[in-house]
């Protein structure tokens, strides 16, 4: 198992050494941010021209995903690979050991979704899905709204966000503003916060 593997920055800080799994359209920019943060372990992506091209530029190891999971030193992986290959390579990273963030969906499936948080819990692992509206000033705001009960009680919340870049079949990109299953403990973070 991965133990939680730092480096030390010149600072003295502590780093958390990553794995970028997925270097196309969205992990370009993860495998930027992690080398930008000195943070960049290795670069796994089946298309090993973009893997190798973006490994040269920020000075990386271009590795398989299972050779990644058993590398000690890598204590997490961010991965940004099609939504349909989510849920398996969760699962796989967290039972290595690893901490995971993972860009939305974190599964297709609810129950799927509920598995994984437990399997990140028994694992002692972090898990994280790339939610980052969340942290838009907007969202926010919005959140506020309802914290302090501005906008009456809420029966119905229904968000369109445009520009969506990319269009993919397996997936629908919506907001962290969505209903939620019957089944589902997972709760919108602005319906969590009415008064």
């Amino acid at each position: 198992m991965a133990h939680d593997v730092v480096t030390a920055r010149p600072g003295g800080e502590a780093l958390v050494r990553m794995a970028a799994v997925g270097c196309g359209y969205w992990g370009k920019n993860l495998v930027r941010n992690f080398a930008e943060l000195g943070a960049l372990a290795a670069i796994c992506d089946p298309n090993q021209s973009a893997a190798v091209a973006l490994a040269d530029r920020y000075h990386a190891t271009v590795a398989t995903f299972e050779a990644l999971l058993r590398d000690d030193d890598i204590a997490g992986v961010a991965i940004a690979a099609p939504a349909a290959l989510h849920a398996g390579l969760t699962r796989q990273a967290l039972e290595a050991g690893k901490h995971v963030f993972v860009e939305k969906r974190l599964a297709l499936d609810v129950g799927e979704a509920e598995e994984l948080c437990a399997l990140a819990e028994r694992c002692g692992r972090r898990l994280m899905v790339g939610h980052l509206l969340q942290y838009h000033p907007a969202f926010i705001k919005l959140r506020e709204l309802v914290r302090e009960g501005a906008l009456g009680r809420l029966e119905y919340i229904s968000a369109t966000r445009l520009n969506l870049g990319k269009v993919r079949r397996e997936e629908d990109i919506s907001p962290a503003i969505t209903a939620t299953s019957p089944r589902s403990t997972i709760r919108s973070p602005i319906i969590e916060t009415m008064p």
